[in-house]
């Protein structure tokens, strides 16, 4: 029987068997599951992202970029529990079948992938709108992983590196914003090709009260955090981080870049004030930006403060799925 090139197995094994091999996968893609070894004495973490044409990235995308992106949001997840990567899934829906492109989104994917040592275990192909599915695996030492419920009042708000960088660039692409032209390039690889803060996040077990990662804006992303902890927040805006390329545009325009664009995935967590110099002597380690931008409070508001000390009202809320649409129930 004459074997067709672009059968799904066919796919499969061209496209998607290439990636690291870890002593803790006994048996890989291939079968109908993978069997996996969770070492002993951790606690196993998981988390799945659905990426989708048109939503999530242009059509017209960079597919390299396409394929790091769909695995470093999921390792950003992982960064925000503190744990370490391990072993990954695929699930991918494909309007039909372009060597080239899967050519160049593997490439994006697995050099990711071994970056972090994360081996490929399993997924699955389909026809369909483009989407793509990845689930990811890490390990965690029990008791260690940081959550979104351990704030207390007192404790300093932390960001890395420097958010709404990503938004910008979106926003140029939009037609919403004129991107400085010297840090364009910049700039859409911070939307394109985002650094999932794994070492940071390894760096914050037994140091950070709760953490997160912001993906869906800084505003409400920290929201979350305030919920589960039951907590409020002050907010100093002068302290947030500008880059070059944020201070070349229209302040409010920043300033809704960095309050409610998603896309960072930086890491927002909170430090109790006793540990402040133990991370900040692990940060000096870093290849991002530590900055402390405000302190937790008792209540359940939020408070954004003007460098004036007015309080501050954003104009945008983060991102939401299924904002406008009306519910049936």
């Amino acid at each position: 029987m004459k074997e067709n090139n672009n059968s799904e197995f066919a796919i499969i094994e061209r496209y998607f068997q290439g990636s690291s091999a870890r002593s803790d996968v006994l048996l890989g893609i291939g079968d109908d599951a993978a069997l996996l070894t969770p070492p002993p004495g951790q606690s196993l973490v998981v988390t799945v992202d659905l990426l989708a044409a048109g939503v999530h990235f242009l059509a017209d995308a960079d597919p390299r970029g396409i394929g790091h992106k769909s695995l470093a949001v999921n390792l950003s997840d992982l960064a925000a529990m503190g744990a370490e990567p391990a072993w990954g899934t695929l699930a991918i829906a494909l309007p039909g079948v372009e060597p080239d492109w899967l050519a160049a989104f593997c490439e994006g994917f697995f050099s990711l992938a071994e970056q972090y040592n994360l081996q490929l275990v399993g997924g699955d192909t389909t026809r369909g709108p483009l989407t793509i599915s990845v689930q990811v695996h890490g390990f965690v030492p029990a008791d260690q992983a940081l959550r979104r419920d351990g704030a207390r009042p007192g404790d300093r708000i932390m960001i890395t590196g420097i958010p709404g960088e990503a938004a910008l660039a979106l926003a140029g692409l939009q037609g919403r914003a004129e991107l400085p032209g010297a840090h364009r390039d910049t700039l859409l690889a911070r939307l394109e090709r985002p650094s999932p803060r794994i070492v940071q996040g390894l760096d914050l077990r037994g140091l950070a009260t709760s953490a997160i990662d912001i993906s869906d804006g800084l505003v409400q992303d920290l929201g979350h955090i305030l919920r589960r902890s039951q907590v409020g927040a002050r907010l100093l805006l002068e302290r947030l981080p500008r880059s070059v390329a944020l201070q070349g545009v229209e302040p409010g325009l920043a300033l809704d870049c960095q309050l409610g664009g998603g896309d960072d995935y930086e890491l927002l967590f909170t430090v109790a004030p006793p540990r402040l110099a133990e991370l900040r002597r692990r940060a000096a380690a870093w290849d991002c930006e530590l900055t402390e931008i405000g302190e937790i409070k008792t209540g359940g508001d939020l408070r954004l403060i003007r460098a004036d000390g007015s309080v501050y009202t954003p104009t945008t809320g983060g991102f939401d799925h299924f904002a406008g649409i009306q519910s049936h129930d």
